[in-house]
């Protein structure tokens, strides 16, 4: 087991990040969620390996980022945050740490500048985001991050990965960000792992990860076939998602239900509101004669490589990356955690941002 470090968790959801950070040694000594059931879920899930975070009227488990007060939180080495995308107002018009006052990203930019102006600067910041956050607001919204970070005395590399090369079946595109004190790290650079082949091993040339990474298909997923049949969409309902894609494409828009076989070695990007309707992603059971069905709720957690047990596997001999995790308890009722899935980051993607993390710059 690595030396113990120290970790938070911003914007912490379910705990994508407390789970990688756990796995390569982390202790988590301070979280913040706003969301209740998200929080049940947290709770539910690391309340054992961190007991310190709920002690105390959880102390350090706090619920809203704007009451964070920095002197309050627990000296660490790491800062993860998967925050919200949200426009800089005034972008443009200063440079770094006074554009971002009033939005989510200040909090997280003024705890690391609390902790840098009274001698306690984490060594990493860890953050996540969507893809179109390099796009946002013309590339000003990434600008100004990137200038904060700078401001803040941290060196910071960037990159786009996908989690279908990490061992999940989902094409799930995702902007990452490290940042490294150059105080303390001051030789620091990064290199990106861009997956993981057949043997587990980091891949971290970009054009090897398609044709080299570790193969799945959507079936690794999947509960054995007779608890999943309630999940089995109705005529209605399918008759609705044809009409409605025949009618957008039609338009010209495109848009519609996404069908996959079991045997696909990915599936599109599973979202919050897959609850609904489960059209981004139905499941061909055509074999069976029978319409269409969602993911259950266990197949969608192990699809963001949650390691859920479920109702078993109907491949026991998966290679899935979901049993390198610790096991994960859904706390919460079918809508909510769909939500929280498609919230959440993809775990095996973070833990190996995490692996790389630990080698590269907390062992420098």
């Amino acid at each position: 087991m690595p030396k113990k470090f120290k970790f938070i968790d911003l914007f912490a959801g379910i705990g994508g990040f407390h789970q990688a950070m756990h796995s390569v040694g982390g202790e988590c000594v301070f979280a913040s969620e706003w969301d209740k059931n998200a929080r049940i879920s947290y709770r539910a899930n690391y309340e054992r390996i961190a007991p310190r975070l709920f002690a105390n009227n959880e102390r350090y488990f706090n619920e809203d980022i704007n009451d964070v007060n920095p002197a309050r939180v627990p000296n660490f080495d790491v800062c993860c945050g998967g925050f919200p995308c949200q426009a800089f107002s005034l972008a443009g018009l200063r440079r770094g740490f006074e554009d971002t006052r009033g939005t989510l990203f200040f909090n997280i930019a003024n705890l690391i500048k609390y902790k840098k102006e009274h001698g306690h600067a984490p060594r990493v910041v860890f953050l996540e985001n969507v893809k179109g956050l390099k796009m946002h607001d013309h590339g000003k919204t990434l600008k100004v991050i990137l200038e904060t970070l700078d401001e803040l005395g941290y060196g910071y590399a960037y990159e786009v990965l996908n989690a279908k090369y990490f061992g999940v079946p989902q094409n799930r595109e995702r902007l990452f960000i490290v940042a490294w004190d150059l105080d303390q790290i001051p030789q620091g650079h990064f290199y990106f792992p861009y997956g993981i082949d057949a043997n587990g091993r980091t891949i971290y040339d970009k054009t090897r990860a398609p044709k080299d990474c570790r193969e799945v298909h959507l079936s690794d997923i999947f509960e054995p076939h007779e608890y999943v049949i309630p999940f089995t969409i109705s005529d209605r309902l399918w008759i609705g998602h044809q009409e409605r894609k025949a009618r957008n494409k039609a338009n010209g828009k495109g848009f519609g239900y996404s069908l996959f076989k079991p045997d696909a070695s990915a599936t599109s990007t599973i979202s919050a509101r897959y609850w609904k309707d489960g059209s981004e992603i139905l499941i061909d059971q055509s074999e069976y004669g029978l319409n269409p069905r969602k993911l259950t709720v266990t197949e969608a957690g192990r699809l963001q490589g949650y390691n859920i047990q479920g109702n078993g596997w109907e491949n026991p001999d998966t290679a899935l990356l979901t049993h390198e995790q610790i096991p994960y308890t859904v706390a919460v009722g079918k809508a909510a955690a769909y939500k929280q899935f498609g919230n959440s980051v993809a775990v095996p993607v973070i833990k190996r941002l995490s692996i790389e993390i630990v080698n590269q710059l907390l062992k420098a």
